[in-house]
C-alpha cells in the first residue's frame, strides 16, 4: 500500500487493449474495453486484464453567470431526463471540437439565455476541470463562474430538443433554489468561497476584475 506522500500512479499503469463498439448515440457512445493493468501483483482473484464499459461523451462547461452590478445570477429549468423532470440548474453545454473552453461557455451562454457579454465586459473565474463519473465516462466539465459588467440581452437560440426557461436571481434565492447537479454545485460552491473572502476582505461580496484578468487557458 502507498504512503502519505507517495505517488502510486508511477507504479501502477494502464493500456488499452482492444475497444468494442457497443452503442452510438445522439450524445454519448459506449464502448467495452479490455484493459491490462501493469503493477498490481497479479493474483487469480485479481487478474491483470480487466474488462470495462466506458461512455464517450464530448468534453463540456458549465457556467455560473453572475449580473456584477445587480449581484444577481442566472436559474435557469430544464428538462433532465436523468432527473426525471424539469430542475433548476446552470447554462451547460457541449465544446465543439474547433473551440476553446471560453468560447464555448460565451457561445452557451447566448444561445440558452440570450445574454450577450461585450468584449471587455466580462471575465472568467475558472472553477477547475472535473470529470463527471471517472469510473465510467470520459466526460470533462470545465466549471466556471462568469462575471459580467456589461452585457446585452437577445433570444435565446435552443436546439429544438431543448426547453430551457429561466432568469436572474439574488444570491440568497440561488442557494435555496435546490441545484443538485453536481458539476453545478461546483460552480455556487466556489462563488460561495469568492464572496467569503470578498467580504472579509472588502466587508461586501463585490465581484472586482482582476488587474490580469482571468481566462480560461483551455
Amino acid at each position: 500500500m502507498p504512503g502519505e506522500g507517495d505517488d502510486p500512479s508511477s507504479a501502477f499503469q494502464a493500456q488499452i487493449l482492444s475497444s468494442e463498439r457497443l452503442f452510438t448515440g445522439k450524445v454519448f457512445s459506449v464502448n467495452r474495453c479490455q484493459v491490462k493493468l501493469s503493477g498490481i501483483g497479479e493474483t487469480k482473484a485479481h487478474p491483470d486484464v480487466i474488462t470495462r464499459d466506458l461512455v464517450e461523451h464530448a468534453p463540456c462547461v458549465v457556467m455560473l453567470v453572475h449580473d456584477v452590478p445587480g449581484d444577481l445570477y442566472f436559474l435557469q429549468y430544464e428538462y433532465r431526463i436523468g432527473a426525471g423532470g424539469f430542475v433548476p440548474g446552470l447554462p451547460a453545454g457541449f465544446i465543439d471540437p474547433s473551440e476553446g473552453a471560453e468560447a464555448a461557455m460565451l457561445r452557451e451562454i447566448r444561445e440558452e439565455t440570450g445574454v450577450v457579454p461585450e468584449p471587455d465586459g466580462y471575465w472568467v473565474d475558472p472553477a477547475g476541470d472535473f470529470y463527471s463519473s471517472e469510473g465510467m465516462s470520459d466526460e470533462l466539465a470545465h466549471i466556471a463562474v462568469i462575471h459580467l459588467t456589461r452585457w446585452k440581452q437577445g433570444e435565446q437560440d435552443l436546439d429544438q430538443s431543448e426547453y430551457i426557461q429561466g432568469g436572474w436571481v439574488s444570491w440568497e434565492w440561488l442557494l435555496t433554489a435546490g441545484v443538485t447537479a453536481s458539476n453545478s454545485v461546483i460552480a455556487i460552491q466556489h462563488e460561495r468561497i469568492r464572496r467569503i473572502l470578498a467580504k472579509e476582505a472588502d466587508g461586501k461580496p463585490t465581484a472586482h476584475k482582476p488587474s490580469k484578468g482571468l481566462r480560461v487557458g483551455l
